[in-house]
């Protein structure tokens, strides 16, 4: 495959960027998006050239590091995160544009590459649990209502990468701390904390910068976990049940 590609390069946060072009020749379809990317450093190496910055770190869809927007989707045409994105998705003679996350909650730190830790302290103002120490329990030591086990593991599959908040009109990362409070918040073990968290959390998230949330939907469609819809309205119950708590 022949391909050009339209990727932003930006010096640092600090100075302006712009879409450069080039030329990439030989990609295979079985190559990884993030391969392919790799060919075109290695060319750009070779050339003398700066090459790409970009995120990545496990390349198996877990880690949520590979965060890009590509022909203006978040990790591009398929429901995958951009490591699993394989060329397969895109046709011979294609052009490509490559952009990294579109937030002012996440700065751009060099070409691709955004700052995301905002997440980082959003998920530390949640604190923690309130778990005894010392060896493991046992496994039904503390019994937990299969829906509510069910609620946790769908909103624990959040990997953090952002894609929720590039593909928000709002820049929202509701998604994002609605998954985190929600998998915490209907376990037995979350419970101690369930009010300061969901506030917290909440509170945090408003101070990073990130957009309000208008419930577009876009969000869902882009998470490559998918994680849905409703947890925000499960975490805005939470919210109004601790703000009443708090009041009286």
């Amino acid at each position: 495959m022949k391909l050009t590609l339209r990727v932003w390069r930006q010096q640092n946060a600090e100075t302006p960027g712009a879409m450069a072009t080039y030329e990439v020749d030989g990609i295979s379809q079985d190559m990884s998006f993030l391969e392919m990317l790799d060919t075109l450093n290695e060319e750009l190496i070779l050339a003398g050239d700066e090459p790409v910055a970009f995120d990545h770190d496990c390349r198996e869809g877990i880690c949520g590091a590979c965060s890009l927007v590509i022909n203006g989707d978040a990790h591009g045409p398929e429901r995958t995160t951009t490591c699993q994105l394989h060329m397969r998705s895109f046709d011979d003679g294609d052009t490509i544009d490559i952009e990294p996350w579109r937030a002012s909650a996440f700065p751009v730190v060099k070409d691709l590459v955004v700052d995301r830790s905002s997440f980082d302290r959003i998920i530390q103002s949640g604190g923690y649990i309130s778990a005894p120490t010392g060896t493991a329990p046992d496994a039904h030591a503390t019994p937990v209502p299969k829906p509510d086990a069910e609620l946790a593991f769908e909103n624990a599959e959040c990997i953090g990468c952002g894609a929720c908040v590039a593909a928000c009109p709002n820049g929202s990362a509701m998604l994002f701390t609605a998954a985190k409070v929600n998998h915490l918040n209907v376990l037995p073990q979350g419970a101690p904390e369930r009010e300061t968290r969901v506030l917290d959390m909440v509170a945090q998230m408003d101070e990073e910068g990130f957009g309000g949330c208008t419930l577009a939907g876009e969000c869902a469609t882009a998470c490559p976990k998918g994680i849905p819809l409703p947890s925000i309205a499960a975490m805005n119950k939470e919210w109004l049940r601790a703000t009443r708590k708090v009041r009286r």
